[in-house]
Parts: C-alpha cells; sequence; structure tokens
C-alpha cells in the first residue's frame, strides 16, 4: 500500500504551495485538538463527579481512580486505532468499544447528576455527604443501566409489528408481511449463535419479503463468514433482498454483495425486482448507501434512477435505502415506503439527540410529501459499544395493506 508521501498523493503533496500545505497542516491540527478536547471532556466530567467535586474520599480512593480514568483516557485511542484501523485486532476493538460505552454512560449521568446536586443543596445537605450521595449514585445507576444495556445489546431482538397502508398496493397483495433486518453489525464480538437464534425467529414469523437495510458487519466477508452465515438460512415466500449501509463501505462492500448473492438474497445494488400475487405486483428497490460515491468503490454510489429503471410506474414501490434521509430524494420520487436502519435508535440516550441532528428520523414510521412513507428500524444488532439503553433493539414485521 502506497504511503501518505509515495504515488499520486505524494506527488500532489510535493506539488502543492507551502500554503496548502500549511492549510492542511493547520486543519489537521485542528482535528486532532478537538478529538482531544472531547476525550478530555469524556473523561473529566466523570472522575470529577466520582472522586473530586466536594467528596473528600480519602486519598488511596482518589489515586485510584484517577489511575483507572488516565489510563483509560490515554489507552483508549491507542486502542481504537488498533481495532478499528489498518490492524483491525477484534481484541483491541471489543475493549475499546466496551469502554467507549462505559465512558458515555458515566459522562451522560455526570450531566444529569447536577439536578439531585441542586436538589441537595435545596434540602440543606452539605458537603461531603453531598457529593458523596450524588458518586455513590452515579456509580449504582452507571453500573446497573450498563449491566442492563449489555443484556438488551446480547439478547435476540424483540418482534415489533406494524400495520402500513400503501394506497396504490393491490389487493393481491393485501396483508404481505415484511420482515425488516438493518445493522446487524457482525464484528469483534462472536455472535454467531446470537445470529442463528435471529435467523430462527425471522422463520417464525412466516414472511413474504424479508429485508435487511444494510451495515451488515464491521470486517471483511472471510472475517464475519461464520457470523453472517446464519443469514442462508433465513425463509421467505417472496424474496429476501438487501442493500449495503456505509460500514459495508469502509471495506469490501462488493464482497458482502456477493456473500449475499451466495446466501440465496437478491442484492439490491442500484436494481429492482418485482414480486406478485393475486394479480398484483410490487417493486422492491434498492441503492446503495448514500457514503458510497465517496468510497472510492468503482460502480458504488446511490442511484436511484437506475434502481427504478424499467419499472412500472404504475406499481408501487418499496425501497430499501439505508440511511433514513435518503428520505428526500425517495419522496421527490413519488416512492410509496422506504425501509431504513442506520440510527439504532440512538442505541445509548441521549445519543438519540445527536442522531437527529444528521437524519430526520430516528426511529418509526413518518410521511415525508403526498405519498412516501418511511419505516426507521432501530437495528438489529449493535455498533461498537454492546450495550443498548433506551433503544432496544428490533426485529420489525410490517403488514402491507391496501386501502
Amino acid at each position: 500500500m502506497l504511503g501518505p508521501s509515495s504515488g499520486a498523493e505524494g506527488q500532489a503533496d510535493a506539488g502543492a504551495s507551502p500554503a496548502t500545505r500549511g492549510g492542511t497542516a493547520v486543519r489537521t491540527l485542528r482535528r486532532l485538538a478537538i478529538l482531544v478536547s472531547v476525550l478530555v471532556a469524556l473523561f473529566f466530567l466523570p472522575w470529577w463527579t466520582l472522586f473530586s467535586a466536594g467528596t473528600d474520599w480519602p486519598f488511596p480512593v482518589v489515586l485510584v481512580g484517577t489511575v483507572l480514568f488516565v489510563a483509560a483516557g490515554i489507552a483508549l485511542p491507542v486502542l481504537m486505532v488498533m481495532g478499528h484501523g489498518r490492524r483491525r485486532s477484534d481484541r483491541a476493538a471489543r475493549v475499546a468499544d466496551t469502554t467507549l460505552g462505559v465512558v458515555w454512560v458515566l459522562f451522560a449521568w455526570s450531566a444529569l447528576s447536577g439536578l439531585l446536586r441542586l436538589v441537595l443543596i435545596v434540602l440543606g445537605v452539605g458537603d461531603p455527604a453531598r457529593s458523596r450521595i450524588v458518586s455513590v449514585l452515579l456509580a449504582v445507576i452507571g453500573a446497573g443501566l450498563l449491566a442492563w444495556g449489555y443484556r438488551e445489546a446480547m439478547r435476540v431482538p424483540r418482534v415489533v409489528r406494524l400495520d402500513v397502508t400503501v394506497p396504490r398496493l393491490g389487493r393481491g397483495l393485501d396483508g404481505t408481511r415484511v420482515v425488516v433486518l438493518a445493522d446487524t453489525h457482525y464484528g469483534p464480538i462472536d455472535r454467531a449463535g446470537w445470529s442463528a437464534r435471529v435467523a430462527e425467529a425471522v422463520n417464525e414469523l412466516d414472511a413474504d419479503v424479508v429485508c435487511h437495510a444494510g451495515d451488515i458487519a464491521d470486517g471483511s466477508p472471510d472475517q464475519r463468514r461464520e457470523q453472517a452465515a446464519p443469514l442462508g438460512t433465513m425463509r421467505s415466500r417472496l424474496a429476501k433482498v438487501y442493500v449495503t449501509g456505509n460500514h459495508e463501505y469502509s471495506g469490501e462492500a462488493q464482497g458482502w454483495l456477493d456473500l449475499m448473492a451466495e446466501l440465496g438474497w437478491e442484492p439490491l445494488h442500484n436494481r429492482h425486482v418485482v414480486v406478485e400475487r393475486g394479480g398484483a405486483g410490487l417493486v422492491l428497490a434498492g441503492v446503495d448507501d448514500v457514503t458510497a460515491e465517496y468510497s472510492g468503490q468503482t460502480g458504488h454510489r446511490a442511484n436511484l434512477a437506475g434502481a427504478l429503471a424499467g419499472a412500472d410506474p404504475d406499481l408501487p414501490v418499496l425501497l430499501v435505502a439505508h440511511q433514513p434521509k435518503y428520505v428526500r430524494q425517495a419522496a421527490s420520487a413519488g416512492i410509496d415506503l422506504q425501509i431504513s436502519g442506520h440510527t439504532h435508535g440512538g442505541q445509548i440516550w441521549p445519543f438519540n439527540f445527536l442522531v437527529r441532528i444528521d437524519q430526520p428520523v430516528v426511529h418509526g414510521l413518518s410521511r415525508h410529501g403526498e405519498r412516501t412513507q418511511l419505516y426507521t428500524s432501530r437495528g438489529t444488532g449493535f455498533w461498537g459499544p454492546p450495550f443498548r439503553i433506551f433503544a432496544p433493539s428490533e426485529i420489525t414485521v410490517l403488514t402491507l395493506r391496501s386501502e
């Protein structure tokens, strides 16, 4: 692999003006400063709440707590690079992802603990008792949420059932059951057994159509083949369709399309298929993730016109697109129903509020324009931190109804 100063990039760097190189250096330093600031904030606030802020704990307690927080703060970025960079060390990724989840929960609830501190001040509780109450409650609540969140992440998702009226749907397809999976994120934690249990749960739903809305895994098909294998055992009457998510484009997107085809799925790589029953038809279309265009992978980009090329305009269209924000294009094209994932419902509260900045919807059924509806799944698996807190995973059954 070419280094940063070799090949075309090296020639570009060599030919760049001093002002351009200086601007690049400034941007790099700015990003580094932001990263360091975020890390310091994430670790400082919970440390301050637990071990400082008037708690007056014995010195050995403060020392041990400080050493643990400093060590974790230094180790996190190093392990993230080892786990999710070129080396792809699953062991490093597991430790880094878990650490990130723990510190996020402690940070969020440390911020909220300020409300409890105000209440105790009003009640006349002074320090160190006041700060010790806050500290102990933070530790108890954090540990409880993390234990519960881990169980929620590792369980077979609950089944969410919803009727969706599609006015243009023919009566022959009234009652069609569409089972939705998304964001399985097979990854550093080996979940082959979990994957098999999910497949069993899907097969019990007697699906007409099964959709996988992307982010199938973190890693290559060769790395995650065993975890993905149970997808090949899933059954449906009419079709099983799959689209790429943004995480496929950090690796081998085409490899995942090929593997899913091998497992008996229809990869909707900017294409469509038509399912029919009782004289009625439904177009199942899919597009690449919106990040595909910038991935450098030839022939990959979200192309709705290409996906619908040759489709009967009188038939209703169910579009599978990984990110909810693609609904803008879907609504402009008069799509009847878009199915998406990507958001995980926030995965770990209150991250859902940050997700909402980037996406029009975090979870559930919504309407966009005169015709288009969007269903956003919370996702079947989890990404990174093995926790789901106030954002349960789901296997979704959408029963399509005609007028």
